[in-house]
C-alpha cells in the first residue's frame, strides 16, 4: 500500500536501540566464563520482558516496546554467536581474565582484565581493547612501568596477579 494511505496517527516510531560495548571489527570476542553467564542472563531477561508486554489496550504502544526488545535481542544474540569464552589461567604474567592488584601513581587498585561486554570501571573490570588492558599485558609481579592512557601517562607496579 503506497504510504500516501495511511493515516498519520497510524505511524509508529522506529525505536532507537543503544549499541552495545564497542568492539572494533575483526577483533574475536572474548569472554570470560562469568561475562557469558551476564550475556545469558541478559538475554533471558530480554525473553522475558517481552513476553511480559501487556497491551493494556495500547496495541501500538506494545508494538513498539516489542520491536525494541527484538532489536536489543538481535544485538545481543549476534554478540553471544561470536563470542569466545576463555578460562582464565593461573599464570604469572598478566593475561586476559587476571585479576590484577597494581599501584598506579601512589593508589593501589584492583583490576580484572574482561571482555567488552563485562566490563565496568567502577568495579574495576576493564575491557581488554583497552588503552590500560593493553599496557597491562605480559607484565609480572613487581614490574613498574610507565603506561600512556587517554587520561595521561601514568606510573604502575605490578603487586600482585591472580
Amino acid at each position: 500500500m503506497s504510504r500516501g494511505f495511511v493515516k498519520e496517527g497510524d505511524q509508529e516510531e522506529t525505536p532507537m536501540v543503544p549499541p552495545r560495548a564497542y568492539l572494533p571489527a575483526g577483533v574475536v570476542n572474548y569472554v570470560t566464563p562469568t561475562g557469558m553467564e551476564l550475556l545469558m542472563q541478559e538475554r533471558q531477561e530480554i525473553l522475558d520482558e517481552r513476553d511480559a508486554i501487556d497491551t493494556g489496550g495500547q496495541e501500538a504502544d506494545a508494538r513498539v516496546l516489542r520491536n525494541f526488545l527484538n532489536a536489543k535481542l538481535e544485538l545481543l544474540e549476534n554478540r553471544i554467536k561470536i563470542a569466545k569464552v576463555m578460562e582464565p589461567k593461573k599464570r604469572d604474567e598478566i593475561a586476559f581474565g587476571s585479576r590484577v592488584r597494581v599501584r598506579m601513581n601512589g593508589e593501589e587498585m584492583q583490576l580484572q582484565i574482561t571482555g567488552v561486554d563485562e566490563a565496568n570501571a567502577a568495579q574495576g573490570k576493564i575491557p581488554f581493547t583497552s588503552p590500560m588492558a593493553k599496557g597491562l599485558f605480559g607484565h609480572h609481579v613487581g614490574d613498574v612501568f610507565d603506561i600512556s592512557i587517554p587520561t595521561g601517562l601514568k606510573t604502575i607496579k605490578i603487586l600482585k596477579i591472580e
